[in-house]
C-alpha cells in the first residue's frame, strides 16, 4: 500500500512542492544553512535541467514550484544533499544540541542514518492550469506576509515575489511560464 496519495507523475509538468523540517525545527533562521538550499537549486539548474518558477523559503519548511526531466528523483536528490550537508556545517559550526534535536525526531525506520532532516515526502502538486500557477505563487509569496515578519511580499529575501516583480532575486526563476 502506498505511503502518500501525492505522487510524482509525467516530467516536464510543473510540481508544487512543499519541504518540512522535522519536528518544525526553526533551521533556516541559520543562514548558512539557507545558503546550502540555493547552492543546491541552482545545482539542479545548472547541472539537471530543472527549473524553479517559484519558491519561498521560511524558518522551518519551504514551498517551491519546478519543472525538468526526473523531477521525483531531482527532489530526492535534493532532500538529501541538503540534509547531508546541513548536519555537516552543524558539525563544523558545533550545534551539538540542535544535531541531538535532530537524532531524536528521527524516524525509526532511518536505520541508515543518525539524524533525520527533512519529514517524508514532498506532497508534490502538477499544477494544471495558469490560474493553479498564480494561485500557488501568491500563497508562497504571501507566507511571510500571512506570519507577520513582513509588511510587503517583495521584502521577504528569500521568496521569488521579487524575480516575478522583475527585481533581482536571490536565485534565477523562470517567470516565462505563463
Amino acid at each position: 500500500m502506498s505511503r502518500s496519495r501525492y505522487k510524482f507523475g509525467e516530467d516536464y509538468r510543473p510540481y508544487f512542492m512543499t519541504d518540512t523540517i522535522v519536528a518544525w525545527l526553526p533551521v533556516f533562521s541559520y543562514p548558512a544553512f539557507t545558503d546550502i538550499v540555493f547552492d543546491s537549486w541552482r545545482f539542479l539548474q545548472n547541472q539537471r535541467e530543472i527549473e524553479i518558477l517559484g519558491f519561498v523559503v521560511l524558518e522551518n519548511h519551504l514551498h517551491w514550484v519546478a519543472v525538468g526531466p526526473q523531477i521525483g528523483k531531482r527532489v530526492g536528490e535534493f532532500k538529501s544533499f541538503t540534509a547531508t550537508q546541513i548536519f555537516g556545517k552543524m558539525k563544523q559550526m558545533g550545534y551539538r544540541t540542535l544535531l541531538q534535536e535532530f537524532e531524536f525526531f528521527k524516524l525509526r525506520h532511518k536505520v541508515d542514518q543518525k539524524h533525520q532532516l527533512w519529514q517524508e515526502g514532498s506532497h508534490p502538486r502538477v499544477i494544471e492550469s495558469d490560474d493553479v500557477m498564480w494561485q500557488k505563487l501568491e500563497y508562497m509569496h504571501n507566507n511571510p506576509l500571512r506570519r507577520g515578519y513582513i509588511d510587503d511580499p517583495l521584502h521577504w529575501r528569500f521568496s521569488s515575489a521579487r524575480a516575478y516583480a522583475r527585481q533581482p532575486s536571490i536565485i534565477d526563476v523562470c517567470t516565462d511560464w505563463m
